[in-house]
């Protein structure tokens, strides 16, 4: 029987590390996950759509993508391999479109692609106005959920 190069207390050592940056990874995955859901209830509120629906992984998706004047279909594609780049492109563009019925320009777009969480909890505050005229005058879809939603 050959002998490794490694004693057992590197081994100890190793999985102790393993373990601890483990633990330090899901404890800020899970941070993550909780602030973006309540940036995002509270959005979903201020837009017409239940808030428990922000704590739901694909479903809370589907929502945003039907505010964003979407099918909501397109979250399951979330769900089949590289299928989270094409979500991906039609969440900014619904971003563009809630942007739009905020009365926002295309720089705070660029907010919502890298700190989406600070996006959502921006457009919730108080005195954000969410006004579906502003899409119409635009010549963009409305909504399929929360006020103003369009028939399916």
């Amino acid at each position: 029987m050959t002998s490794s190069p490694y004693s057992d207390e590197f081994w100890q050592y190793f999985g102790l590390m393993f373990a601890v940056i483990y633990g330090f990874a899901l404890l800020i995955g899970v941070a993550a996950w909780v602030v973006t859901a309540i940036a995002m209830m509270r959005f979903f509120h201020k837009v017409g759509v239940e808030g428990w629906i922000a704590w739901i992984p694909i479903y809370n998706q589907w929502k945003f993508l039907e505010v964003g004047g979407h099918s909501g279909a397109l979250a399951l594609l979330s769900l089949v391999p590289l299928g989270s780049y094409v979500v991906l492109v039609f969440q900014i563009i619904g971003m563009y479109r809630v942007g739009i019925s905020f009365g926002k320009d295309t720089g705070f777009l660029v907010l919502g692609i890298f700190l989406p969480f600070v996006w959502m909890f921006l457009l919730a505050r108080p005195q954000e106005f969410y006004d579906l005229n502003r899409l119409a005058w635009a010549g963009q879809p409305m909504p399929r959920a929360g006020y103003g939603a369009v028939p399916r």
